[in-house]
């Protein structure tokens, strides 16, 4: 049997319980406002982070983990005695974190990496480490979680609801929803990710049809395999947990707060539904 190691990024938005309970190795991007920097998940939490958003006067930025960040990583898992590791990295077209993850790979000669591009962000990323991390407990070999992981991707979905275009805007993040940009501010956006890349999804006139979308949208993939619902600090949260408690997933609801590096781009208040479909749901493009 195989001990393979999981390693993402800090764009995962996984909860530390669930983090520290399957032993993934998360690397952490940094986030800056102004002048003062942050390692993600280190010194900055997502409550905190939220916190020192509505205080500032800079909208915050982000920046890729450094190579030796992952190869310190790798290192990590091959001197615990693990036979691999495979990585999931947020979107690379969205951040060079998978471009870091890769080279340090490459200089790795004792010691098997696999890196993934999971061409999704926040708990889509999560879900897809979660699921790699229970089958690696399996046994399974590199090849066939990476083979795994590559499946996960057309089956892994997110949709979200903005409830400010300000971050993603001047983050440079806005890709396919371009389209977006001049709509009167009463509009509430909504996004998803095709490809990678941010598209989007639809609009709706008053955040409580956009949030009621957003479940919509997830439902409509049913049956899930898995399903987490992220959020920018929301108020309103719960009424959106109330929303999906009808949709079919096998495993329990994940309700968490999204992180900086996500955050910094969506905005507060932001909600997303994140999933996974289970196997035998047909795909929808």
């Amino acid at each position: 049997m195989a001990r393979i190691k999981l390693i993402t990024d800090s764009a995962c938005d996984l909860p530390q319980d669930l983090v520290g309970s399957y032993d993934i190795d998360v690397v952490s991007l940094t986030i800056r406002f102004g002048d003062e920097e942050f390692v993600d998940r280190v010194e900055l939490s997502a409550g905190d982070f939220w916190t020192k958003c509505a205080a500032s006067k800079v909208l915050p930025e982000t920046a890729a983990p450094s190579p030796g960040a992952f190869h310190d990583a790798y290192e990590r898992a091959r001197d615990a005695g693990y036979d691999g590791a495979l990585v999931v990295t947020i979107s690379a077209a969205l951040s060079a974190t998978h471009q870091s993850a890769s080279l340090a790979a490459t200089q790795m000669t004792d010691f098997a990496v696999r890196v993934v591009d999971s061409q999704a962000v926040s708990m889509a990323l999560g879900l897809m480490v979660l699921d790699l991390a229970d089958a690696a407990r399996g046994g399974l070999s590199l090849d066939v979680l990476e083979s795994r992981a590559l499946g996960l991707r057309t089956r892994a979905g997110v949709c979200g609801a903005l409830d400010t275009l300000e971050h993603l805007v001047k983050g440079g993040r806005i890709g396919g929803a371009r389209a977006l940009l001049g709509q009167v501010l009463s509009i509430k956006p909504l996004l998803e990710l095709k490809d990678g890349v941010v598209a989007e999804a639809g609009r709706q006139r008053t955040r409580a049809r956009a949030l009621s979308a957003i479940v919509e949208v997830a439902r409509q993939h049913a049956p899930l395999e898995r399903l987490a619902i992220v959020h920018g600090h929301a108020p309103d949260i719960a009424s959106v947990v109330t929303l999906a408690e009808s949709i079919p997933v096998q495993h329990p609801v994940i309700v968490t707060e999204m992180g900086p590096v996500v955050g910094t781009h969506g905005g507060p208040r932001i909600v997303a539904m994140c999933w996974i479909t289970a196997a035998s749901a047909p795909l929808h493009s």
